[in-house]
């Protein structure tokens, strides 16, 4: 693999080796400058002709090192390797040949050993093997050359020249093979570290966005690793960061016990456990446990198995099964709630003829019994009914512009005249702002906000507000506040969904159902809780506010009341 095909980490490795070499050229040139000129100290038949090639060698290697590009040469032959390697081949002979004429001690033979090593490790087979012929060459070429100039008998020489060129071809090719290897352990580990961060990145995008909660734990249940939905169950415990000990935690001891009670039996568990949080409901969980593989552990090794939690808010699991029986019901429903609806009006108005004819008071008490019951079941087959009416009416409705203050504060009064003993605050601040809302549709909406408010509220005359703001760049909004307790977590996350309700006596249909007509207008309905400055000081409160949109309304969009139809 050459390094404009590899990986880039494996580029950089054989960028780091390419300039290693580089460097190690220059301290060569260095050591056999600094050789010459102490052999020339020491009186040593050193010519000038040694001093200039050692120094021309140095000026060239750091040239290649400094001055010029240090990207590293392609593996095949190149005049890139000609300029490195083959500068090296030519300084060696040379610096051999000038020190058989000057009788220089010095052999520079060995030297000829880097160059093959060079080549061996950052070229191709063909490149090294190449490197160490041309060593031999050169080698017998010196060896000739002596025989010649001294006439004496050369097979000596040309049989050491032999001998060390067969140990440069030898290094050559073992240097290579080992190069090699190390290049596919290499591109091996770098295959496996490139798998490791996709898995990780794969299993924290899964983790993050999975719709339970996900903890794992070792055997001193310390957590290790919490997704957002598991944080939010685990409220405060979360704050320092992971890992963190649950044991501290008395009111979390149920999971634990089922976690020790995993790790004890090496096997799966599930069960349904309660939650007490401190000023808060019970809250039931839906746990299931799964350990990590106890095969390949070390005998002194106590806490690499890992014990992995699934947790299910049971609250959230009872909405979500209501919602889909709902959805499958809802034609029906529909359908038996508009049939029951005429016999209703026909029993009503027979009930209220009746009444009029009757004169015992025990009659009038049986008649005023029917007419109860029976307007009670038109309000339950009304409730049925109202999911699709509320989508007929919002896909045919279109947004008028309403002036802000005057709208709410008639609807406040009218809701005002239903609930007397609640006494309502009204600051009205958007003089002259019109908002593009139905006035029929912003007034169901307040009027749900203000029924589920006065529900939590406390005794005190101030305790539920309604407010409003407009003008400027800011968009309008109106907001219904109330000093009721907060919200538990698990009721917040599911606030706005279908059929979810903390409350036996709801649908949980009016959140869901003001948060649509919202959204047809454009407008965003949202939750917050908020202090707000009273008489009695600032005080902390559940605030439902509308946000009005300046621009004309998108489409609307599907929801879930496109499904149900009379």
């Amino acid at each position: 693999m050459t390094p404009s095909a590899a990986t880039p980490a494996e580029g950089q490795a054989f960028t780091r080796l390419w300039s290693g070499f580089l460097s190690a050229r220059v301290l060569v040139a260095l050591a056999l400058l600094a050789l010459q000129l102490t052999g020339l100290a020491l009186g040593q038949p050193v010519t000038g002709a040694l001093l200039g090639a050692s120094g021309a060698y140095l000026a060239a290697t750091v040239a290649q090192r400094w001055l010029r590009p240090t990207a590293p040469a392609p593996q095949h032959a190149s005049v890139r390797w000609l300029s490195s390697i083959g500068i090296d081949l030519v300084t060696w002979t040379g610096l051999q040949f000038l020190q058989l004429q000057s009788q220089d001690p010095m052999n520079y033979a060995p030297l000829y050993g880097f160059s093959v090593l060079m080549a061996g490790v950052l070229g191709t087979r063909t490149t090294a093997l190449g490197t160490a012929a041309a060593a031999t060459i050169a080698l017998l070429a010196l060896a000739w050359w002596a025989g010649v100039r001294g006439g004496t008998d050369a097979t000596g020489p040309y049989l050491g020249a032999a001998l060390t060129g067969t140990a440069y071809f030898i290094v050559a090719w073992l240097a290579h093979q080992l190069s090699a290897r190390l290049l596919r352990e290499q591109q091996h580990a770098e295959q496996s570290r490139m798998a490791a961060r996709t898995q990780e990145a794969i299993s924290h995008m899964v983790m993050e966005h999975a719709n339970d909660g996900v903890l794992v734990l070792d055997r001193r249940s310390q957590v290790r690793l919490a997704n957002p939905v598991a944080q939010a169950l685990l409220g405060q415990s979360t704050q320092g960061g992971t890992p963190f000990a649950l044991v501290p935690e008395a009111r979390w001891q149920p999971l634990v016990q089922l976690v020790h009670q995993t790790f004890a039996e090496a096997q799966a568990q599930a069960a349904d456990i309660t939650i007490l949080h401190e000023g808060q409901s019970p809250m039931g969980l839906r746990t299931r446990t799964w350990l990590t593989t106890t095969r390949h552990r070390a005998a002194d090794d106590a806490f690499d198995i890992l014990c992995v939690v699934f947790l299910q808010d049971l609250r959230a699991m009872e909405a979500q099964l209501r919602t889909e029986k709902m959805a499958a019901m809802g034609r029906m429903s529909a359908a038996v709630a508009h049939e029951i609806r005429n016999p209703l009006a026909a029993i009503l108005q027979a009930n209220q003829l009746l009444q009029e004819e009757l004169t015992d008071a025990g009659q009038q008490r049986l008649a005023h019994m029917v007419r109860q019951n029976a307007e009670r079941l038109k309000r339950i087959t009304e409730d049925v009914l109202d999911i699709a009416r509320v989508q007929h009416q919002m896909g045919h409705a279109g947004s008028t512009a309403l002036a802000l203050d005057s709208t709410v504060q008639r609807i406040v009064q009218e809701w005002q005249v239903s609930h007397p003993r609640q006494a309502t605050c009204v600051a009205l601040q958007a003089p002259g702002t019109q908002v593009p809302f139905d006035a029929e549709h912003l007034r169901r909406v307040l009027v749900n906000l203000l029924d589920n408010a006065q529900r939590h509220v406390s005794g005190a005359s101030d305790a539920l507000q309604v407010l409003t703001q407009g003008g400027g760049d800011a968009p309008a909004f109106v907001q219904v506040w109330s000093d009721g307790a907060p919200l538990e977590k698990s009721v917040e996350q599911h606030l706005f969904e279908p059929f979810f309700s903390s409350e036996s006596r709801s649908s949980g249909l009016g959140l869901y159902i003001s948060r649509e007509l919202c959204q047809r207008h454009g407008a965003r309905l949202h939750y917050a809780r908020k202090p707000l400055a009273l008489a009695r000081g600032s005080t902390e409160g559940n605030a439902f506010t509308i946000t009005f949109r300046a621009a004309s309304r998108p489409a609307g969009s599907a929801a879930l009341f496109d499904t149900i139809v009379v």
